[in-house]
């Protein structure tokens, strides 16, 4: 499998958070699995990362608000990488992978 890396995050914040995501702990349990899998962004953040998309494509975005930009990618990004791991500590376990699993992308 390949390596997931965060984004533009100085590369000390990525490593700690990649040995966090990657640990060879213990799998997280069934009911957090289910919990990040139902975690998503609300519709005004959707909306707010939409707007600020169309105006990067545009070159009109101002320096603030590509810092938000790239918040919302990192997070994003984050997010992706837990609902994998919850989706992998759920396939481990058969029983509860045959439940209904609402995930949101």
């Amino acid at each position: 499998m390949a390596k997931l890396t965060l984004p533009q995050l100085p590369r000390s914040e990525a490593d700690i958070l990649e040995r966090l995501i990657d640990s060879k702990a213990d799998d997280i349990s069934v009911p957090v699995a289910r919990h990040i899998l139902a975690m998503h962004f609300a519709e005004e953040d959707v909306d707010r990362m939409n707007d600020l998309s169309a105006k990067a494509r545009d070159g009109t975005l101002a320096p603030e608000e590509d810092d938000l930009l790239n918040s919302y990618l990192r997070i994003g990004h984050f997010l992706s990488m837990m609902k994998s791991k919850a989706r992998t500590t759920l396939k481990r376990c058969s029983p509860c992978s045959s439940t209904s699993i609402r995930s949101y992308p």
